[in-house]
């Protein structure tokens, strides 16, 4: 004997004030819904669903030849399918087709997955036919194999998907209209914070930190050096990996300081240590958000 699926009330909204979000509502709570029912009733209830979409196709389908001779007609199907709801609907059911930047971003959704697992993104910046632009995010912004991942994959998925599109650009500097996924919405996140749960906690402000310049910042109980590089922020521990000595008294110029006590030089971009390759300046993770500049220490 088979259980009746359960019931759930829905107040399905009406009125030409609703957004899309809000008629979207109730049917994902009712797609949910069914995710519970025995599976005769779940294929039986899909089947209805095609069945009326199918319907609803080719009745849109007719609509749509019938009124496309009409005085005026393409002007105002063209005004008419600027309302989200509208658009979505014609979208869901065919009639309309994905614009450019949908299938643009259709290409570069295909290579996220890859993106994400070193810690990046990628963002699409503009779309101007037979160009695109795009900028990589993350912990791919301005990472040393960030060419090859431009020209291997997303430019590659994006000439494959988007034929029509010649010329695809790497733009390069702060991100932001997507921000880094996982990130918030950060528009620099550093390669040090890749695949790994933060605990971000405000460090300073970007526009207190100068371009090229560096600040001693005492943070959490720790004293950190953070290092402004364009729209990129640096964060390591204000010792030396040599005998752990605070480096702040050192020389700091082009990118660069040295210790004061032993003369150990390290590179304040990467960390590295110039003196002794084998050591390097314990980093933290650091993260840009507007004007927001996020570290999170190391363990």
């Amino acid at each position: 004997m088979s259980t009746a699926p359960a019931t759930i009330e829905t107040d399905f909204p009406r009125g030409d004030a609703t957004d899309l979000d809000a008629l979207l509502k109730p049917l994902r709570a009712l797609e949910a819904l069914a995710e519970t029912w025995p599976e005769e009733q779940r294929n039986g209830a899909m089947a209805r669903v095609a069945a009326l979409d199918a319907l609803h196709a080719e009745a849109l389908r007719r609509l749509v030849r019938a009124l496309k001779s009409a005085p005026g007609a393409a002007r105002a199907m063209r005004e008419a399918a600027s309302d989200e709801v509208v658009y979505a609907v014609l979208r869901r059911h065919g009639v309309l087709k994905p614009n450019l930047f949908e299938r643009v971003e259709a290409a570069l959704d295909a290579v996220r997955p890859t993106l994400a697992s070193h810690g990046g993104d990628v963002e699409l910046v503009s779309v101007a036919p037979p160009a695109v632009e795009v900028r990589f995010l993350g912990a791919c912004d301005g990472c040393p194999a960030s060419a090859l991942t431009f020209y291997a994959g997303v430019k590659k998925a994006i000439a494959e998907a988007v034929p029509e599109i010649t010329e695809i650009k790497q733009a390069r500097g702060l991100g932001g209209a997507k921000g880094a996924g996982a990130n918030g919405g950060a528009h620099f996140v550093s390669p040090f914070a890749a695949g790994k749960a933060r605990d971000w906690r405000r460090a300073s402000s970007l526009t207190d930190l100068p371009d090229g310049e560096t600040r001693v910042v005492a943070f959490e109980g720790r004293s950190v050096l953070l290092s402004r590089f364009g729209e990129e922020v640096t964060c390591f521990e204000n010792a030396c990996a040599h005998m752990g000595m605070a480096m702040d008294g050192g020389e700091i110029a082009d990118g660069f300081i040295t210790c004061p006590y032993h003369g150990f030089k390290y590179a304040l971009q990467s960390g590295e240590c110039l003196t002794a390759p084998e050591v390097q300046l314990r980093p933290h993770a650091v993260r840009v958000d507007g004007d927001r500049v996020d570290v999170a220490l190391s363990d």
